[in-house]
Order: C-alpha cells, then sequence, then structure tokens
C-alpha cells in the first residue's frame, strides 16, 4: 500500500508539471526600432534577452530600409541562443517562443495612426492563446490638454484645458478606439473558441483606473477625474489591466512607463510638453480573466529614471522594477513584464 501510494504521488505531481507552466508577457515600445540612440538596436537585442519572455510585444516596428524588423531582432537574439518566431508587420509587431499558427493584421497601419496585429500559438500542453500587439494612434493625445499643450501640434496652449467633455471629444477623434472595437470583437471570437487572450501595447492614452479622486491632484492633471475611453471599453468587455490586478493604488503604485530616462537622449528627444509633469502610465498588458489563467506577477522594466518638468528624476514610489540589464536603456518608454501561470 506504501508503495501504491508513493507511485500515485509520483503519478499527481508529474501530471501537475504536464499541465501547468509559466508564461512571461513583455510589452515594450522600442522607440524608432532602437535606433534614437547610439547603440541603441543592440541594447534593445540585450534587454530582450534579459527579460526572456514567451511573448514580447512590440511598438514603433518601422523597417527602416526595406528590411523586414521582425526578421532581423529573430535573428540577433537567435545568435544569443533565444529562439522566436515573427511574421511581417508594421509599427508593431510580436515575437513568440512557440510556433505561430496564424497571424493576423487587425488594424492596419495607415497614416501613423496606429496598427493592431495578432498570433495565434498553441502551447505544448495544448493550450491555444492569442496574443494580440498594438500601437495605438498618438494623435488626438487629449491627456495633454489637461497639462496645456495640444495633443497632436503638441504646441502649448494659452491655458490648460479642463473642460471633461471637450477633453473626451478629443480623445475619441483619435483612432484608438476604432482599434480597440476591432480587437474586441475578434478577441470575442477566439475566446469563444477556447483561446486564451493576451493584449499588449502602447495605448498612447492612459487608465481610467489612474485618474480618479485620489490621484486628481498628481502629475498635472489638475483636479480631474476622467474616464479614458480605451481602458474604459476594455474594462466594460471584462478584460483585466495586468498592473492594477496586482497594484490597484495609483498613489503609491502609479506605474509611470513615460517618459522614461533614456541615458544616451538628449533631453530635447525626450519632451512633448517641456513645462509640464507629464508622467503617464500609457503601456499595458491586459488579458481576459479565466480559470486556466493566473497573474503571478508583474513589474515595470526599465530605469528608475523619467523626466519631469524638462528635468531626469528618479522615481520613489513603491512600484517594483526589472532594471535593465546595460547602462544603454535604448527607449524613451518603459516595458511591463507579466507572469502568468498557466493550466
Amino acid at each position: 500500500m506504501r508503495r501504491f501510494f508513493i507511485c500515485l504521488v509520483g503519478l499527481l505531481w508529474g501530471v501537475g508539471l504536464a499541465v501547468a507552466r509559466e508564461l512571461k508577457v513583455l510589452q515594450i515600445n522600442i522607440w524608432q526600432e532602437g535606433t534614437a540612440v547610439l547603440g541603441g538596436y543592440d541594447a534593445l537585442v540585450s534587454e530582450i534577452e534579459y527579460a526572456d519572455a514567451d511573448f514580447v510585444m512590440l511598438s514603433e516596428v518601422r523597417n527602416y530600409n526595406g528590411t523586414r524588423f521582425c526578421d532581423r531582432i529573430v535573428e540577433s537574439l537567435r545568435a544569443k541562443g533565444k529562439n522566436y518566431y515573427s511574421f511581417k508587420s508594421k509599427d508593431s509587431g510580436l515575437l513568440s517562443r512557440f510556433p505561430i499558427s496564424d497571424s493576423v493584421t487587425i488594424f492596419p497601419e495607415k497614416d501613423d495612426h496606429g496598427s493592431m496585429y495578432k498570433l495565434v500559438a498553441t502551447l505544448p500542453e495544448g493550450q491555444k492563446v492569442s496574443v494580440y500587439t498594438t500601437h495605438l494612434d498618438y494623435r488626438n493625445c487629449a491627456y495633454y490638454r489637461v497639462r496645456g499643450y495640444d495633443g497632436s501640434t503638441w504646441a502649448e496652449l494659452p491655458e490648460p484645458d479642463t473642460d471633461l467633455a471637450s477633453i473626451l471629444a478629443d480623445n475619441v477623434a483619435s483612432q484608438r478606439d476604432d482599434a480597440i472595437r476591432l480587437f474586441l470583437a475578434d478577441a470575442a471570437r477566439d475566446a469563444a473558441a477556447g483561446h486564451l487572450i493576451l493584449l499588449g501595447g502602447d495605448f498612447n492614452e492612459p487608465s481610467h483606473l489612474d485618474w480618479t479622486e485620489a490621484t486628481r491632484d498628481s502629475a498635472d492633471h489638475r483636479g480631474m477625474v476622467v474616464p479614458w475611453t480605451v481602458t474604459t471599453l476594455l474594462d466594460e468587455a471584462g478584460y483585466a489591466d495586468a498592473y492594477r490586478v496586482k497594484y490597484p493604488n495609483p498613489v503609491t503604485h502609479p506605474g509611470y512607463t513615460y517618459p522614461a530616462d533614456c541615458p544616451g537622449a538628449e533631453m530635447r528627444q525626450l519632451l512633448w510638453a517641456p513645462k509640464a509633469d507629464e508622467r503617464e502610465r500609457i503601456d499595458f498588458i491586459f488579458y481576459r480573466p479565466d480559470k486556466r489563467l493566473k497573474l503571478r506577477e508583474v513589474t515595470i522594466f526599465g530605469p528608475r529614471g523619467s523626466v519631469q518638468r524638462g528635468r531626469r528624476m528618479v522615481e520613489h514610489s513603491q512600484d517594483p522594477f526589472l532594471l535593465p540589464a546595460t547602462d544603454n536603456w535604448p527607449t524613451d518608454h518603459k516595458g511591463v513584464l507579466a507572469t502568468f501561470r498557466v493550466r
């Protein structure tokens, strides 16, 4: 009987290992493919190698000089012993540790109004995962109006705009909500087919969970509580913001991802609103809650340094950081790295 019990425990332990895995997901804006600073591309490769994620969502894929950026970085990572799969895309991109069975353009890039792509991969245990990457429209960034700057030209306004109706009208004049509505429709079909759903991107828009009564007097919010469109749409559709699931308090954990202090960049490269505190959390990982998917941890990936009112500064919040592997952080954004348990 004792031998039977030991064998049974061993069998159950083996089954448990077979049906559960850790899944790491990285979202990072790569700032014009790492070309904005000297040595940026090589640093970018090193940072992605260091993050060691299973899925990587990229923003600002440009395919400069007729190249296919995702193919190029896959080769660079392979030279470092990291094997990924990818496909041709523009403006945003995806890397996957697992073979890709399908890739789809959800929102095509046109006139630099953003993009969205999807890949479908099957984990070794059989779970299908639909992974979406997006770089949403950077124009009509209405949160800059609150800080006294036009959100399309970044010209300084005569005075900050604190009229909520005006702010929201300018915000939906962008194509960010159009892309997210296409995501919601496509993801609903994949979810109905049993897929796990992940979405990562540079949204170029804050979260309604960050512009609350508690934060109305921080980072030049000027007393405003704003139900920002994109995250509200995702929230209403049942999607979870990984960072806010783990760290729901935006006062102790603001999670600012932009602007990052990029040591190799000149200050003029890092500013849109030089007189304002433009720190914001605009890079996200969302997921569709599923009993097979459990969020274990999420961290800001990048330097503690930010830029505030035209000066470099260091964040002293309670946000968790995975600090860079190199001294040459290659982008003006910080990444988001989430770890899930899949069973």
